[in-house]
Formats: C-alpha cells, structure tokens, sequence
C-alpha cells in the first residue's frame, strides 16, 4: 500500500529519473512516487540513438529502461507528454503545463541537456536536424535510409562523439557524408590532438569526408529543402541534409527560475549539487546531464553527459533522498561504437590537464588502450578493442599514485600489479 503523506517527484523521463524511481521502491520507500517527463514515450536510454538503433541493428522497443507495465506494478504514477513549468521552493510543490500544481517532500531534478544550436541563416530548414530525443532518431534513421538509399549526402557539423557515431551510422545506410569540425582532429576536447587522428583515419576508411579549421555560416536550401552549407572559410558543399552536433547545454532553466545555485560555465553549467546529490534547497536533488557534483574523488566540480553517470547517479540521488549517507565518487565512465571500433573511456583529463600520453598495445591495428597523465599519475584511460581491463584502470585512477610510464607502456605487465 502506498503512503500518501509522503510524496517524492522526479522531473525529467530519462534513464536518472527512471533508475531513480526504481531505486526508491527497491530501497522500501512505501510513499507516493510521481515521475514527470515532458515527452509521450517512457523513459529510455540514449545510447542506442546514436549506435544500435539509429543503425538499424536494433528495435524501439529495446531502447526503454522498462516495460510499460512496470511502472503500475511498482506503483509509479507518471505524468508523460507534461512539462514542468515552475518550482515552489516555499510551498513545495511544482506546476505542470496544464497549471497542475503537484506537491513534493523530497523533489529530484533529472532534467537532462538538450542540444545546442547553430546560429546561422538555414536552420528552420526541414533537413537540418538533431539528436538528444528518440523522436529525432525515429527521424533521423529514416532520413538516412533514404540517402543511403537516393545517393544523398549528410552534412555533420561537429566532430564528438554523436557526429562520430551518426557518420558511423550513415555510411552503414550507404550516405555519403561530411564531417566539418573548427578543430584540426575529431574529438579534439577529449582525448586531444595526440589520437584523434586515429578517428580521422578511420572514419576516412569508411568513406567519411573531413573539412578541419572550419565552421559552417549557412546551410541553404530552397522550398524549405535543404541544398548546401557554406563554411567560414569559403567552402560550399553539396547536402540533402545536416545534423548539429556541436554539443548539449544542461536542462538548467527550472531550476534557474526557482532560484537554486547554478555551476559556472568554466565547469559545465547545470545545476550545483554536493557530494550528495543535493542542491542548495534541502529538500531539491539532482541527477544525471543537468547535475554539476563536487566530486570527492577529483576535487573538483563535474558535469557529465554519459549514460553512466545517468544510471549511476539516478539512484544514488534516490538513496539521498531517503536520509541515507551518500558520496557520489563514481570515475566519469562512457563508450562508443564506430564501424568495428569499439571503446571505453574512464576518467577525466580535460585538455591541459595532463602532461603525458602512454599507449599500451597497437595504436596502428586499433587495439590499444591509452592512459593521460599528470606527474606519472593516472588521470584517464581509453580502451581500444581491447576488453575487460576497465575495472583495471578505474583503480589506476582511484589510486592517485605515481606510475612508471614504461610499465604502464608494457602489454606484459599486468595492470592490477601497478597498483
């Protein structure tokens, strides 16, 4: 039976809000637990978006964290299609777009990112798309069906991870794509100059074209279809369509509005919570790609974008809120697939935050993992086709000693015996 003079509300339908929620039950909180989100589709996990689904390798359905089902059985009241307009901090209690006013004891803020925009004439064409929702995958696999089907060509603004893996994606329809990037290497602000080349290579392999040192001005279109994009330094190249993948900027107005404490943008944006998961109102937590932590580990504040840090810090947000003592110390963990690459990055070493890069295996055949360093001390690393070493390198990263390079270099040295 649920308790009725105790109610916990959880914004946002993601995977934090949904592992949230069954985080609660499963810790035996009896009251009532209310999830609002503002799309109509249960919560789901956003990797298969950009990988799995979107490639056409997997189905819909796959793609949720639960079955429909399990939110009566568990007895989770959702509000879906809703958004959260407002926040009383004084009366706890939050108001929906259909001026419902809701009442909370404890509220949990899993508001998510939302992609980033481009500011130039053409964006209100109807092939210039994005990726952050299962709406647009739903749109965007059809789109690339078609082009691979038409000879049609995708133009990807933005070299990370979602334009590295939606051209992954793309040439597996048969597109012809384009990747235009300001930096000279993919992935520039993550693993740094010293391998993205490797990306580079790869996805030349596959037939991807790179345009580096540039950023596109215009897309141009006529009868609202999409024909071209213009970039700074003069270039115009041919497109059927474009995809913005230029980053997310956390889901931050709510909270803004209701006056909780925001990061600065030198740490991510989002909003502001301890080691706990707690903003700077008590009774208000945060989870998941909105959430810029203290982290106890690296001593610093982080906001993170990753599917991990959803299913992580959902329920430890949940345990929180319950009373229980919580200190979200999780190394920063996400992975990618492209073409027959796959890989796993733990850590965070930001550019200008290491001193040195050792690579342990065959950069050149892709089996590799690379380690960035600080003083011989491990801040990060990133393991290429090779598996099962992840628990490894988290320790590495935990220990904060000081390791011998050439050790950390040498395939035959066990990597738990640096430890």
């Amino acid at each position: 039976m649920v308790d009725a003079h105790r109610t916990f509300v959880i914004v946002g339908g993601g995977l934090a809000g949904a592992k949230a929620a069954e985080t609660l039950r499963a810790e035996g909180f009896s009251g009532r637990v209310i999830l609002i989100g503002d799309e109509r589709d249960h919560p789901y996990e956003r990797p298969p978006l950009s990988k799995g689904y979107l490639a056409g390798k997997e189905e819909r359905d796959s793609v949720f964290v639960h079955e429909t089902a399990w939110y009566a059985g568990a007895d989770i009241e959702l509000h879906l299609g809703q958004p959260v307009t407002a926040i009383d901090r004084a009366a706890r209690s939050v108001q929906l777009g259909d001026n419902t006013v809701i009442h909370y004891d404890k509220l949990l803020l899993a508001t998510g990112a939302e992609p980033r925009r481009l500011d130039i004439p053409g964006t209100d064409l109807v092939g210039v798309h994005h990726l952050r929702r299962l709406a647009h995958a739903d749109r965007l696999r059809n789109v690339l069906a078609g082009l691979g089907r038409d000879n049609g060509h995708l133009i990807i603004a933005g070299a990370g991870w979602i334009g590295l893996e939606v051209a992954s994606a793309a040439r597996g329809y048969g597109a012809e794509v384009t990747v235009v990037e300001p930096e000279q290497t993919p992935l520039h602000q993550v693993i740094g100059p010293e391998l993205g080349q490797i990306f580079t290579d790869l996805h030349s392999e596959h037939g991807v074209r790179f345009h580096f040192g540039a950023r596109l001005t215009e897309i141009i279109g006529q009868d609202g279809l999409v024909l071209a994009a213009r970039t700074d330094d003069g270039e115009e190249h041919p497109a059927h369509d474009v995809l913005a993948a230029i980053g997310a900027a956390p889901r931050s107005a709510l909270a803004e509005a209701a006056g909780l404490d925001l990061a600065d943008r030198a740490h991510g944006g989002g909003i502001a919570v301890d080691a706990a998961l707690r903003t700077s109102d008590p009774h208000i937590f945060a989870a998941g790609d909105v959430a810029a932590v203290q982290h106890p580990l690296l001593g610093t504040r982080l906001r993170v974008e990753h599917w991990a840090n959803a299913l992580n810090s959902g329920p430890a947000a949940a345990r929180a809120m319950l009373g229980q003592e919580v200190s979200y110390d999780r190394v920063p963990y996400f992975f990618s697939d492209q073409y027959d690459l796959g890989l796993e990055y733990s850590g965070w070493a930001p550019p200008g935050s290491y001193d040195q890069v050792v690579i342990r295996g065959d950069a050149g055949k892709r089996e590799f993992i690379a380690f960035w360093l600080k003083d011989r001390k491990v801040l990060a690393g990133m393991n290429v086709n090779v598996w099962d070493v992840t628990e490894d390198i988290q320790q590495l990263i935990r220990a904060g000693a000081q390791i011998d390079p050439d050790a950390l270099a040498d395939p035959s040295v066990p990597l738990d015996s640096l430890l």
